[in-house]
């Protein structure tokens, strides 16, 4: 895959992704043990997201 196709599917993939939030602005609450978070799905997206990727290099990089 040459450069140029990369920054083509980097481009369109942020591109859903900003679609995605712009849609998901609602305010939601969860529950975790004993505290009730509430905040908007704008911000809670890129959040979860961002874990999921540190996560996925943890994984990636353990060596078994």
């Amino acid at each position: 895959m040459t450069s140029k196709q990369k920054g083509i599917l980097i481009g369109i993939a942020s591109t859903l992704f900003a679609v995605v939030l712009l849609q998901n602005t609602q305010v939601v609450s969860f529950k975790m043990l004993f505290w009730q978070v509430s905040m908007s799905r704008i911000i809670l997206f890129p959040i979860l997201v961002l874990i999921g990727f540190v996560a996925g290099y943890m994984v990636g990089k353990r060596s078994w």
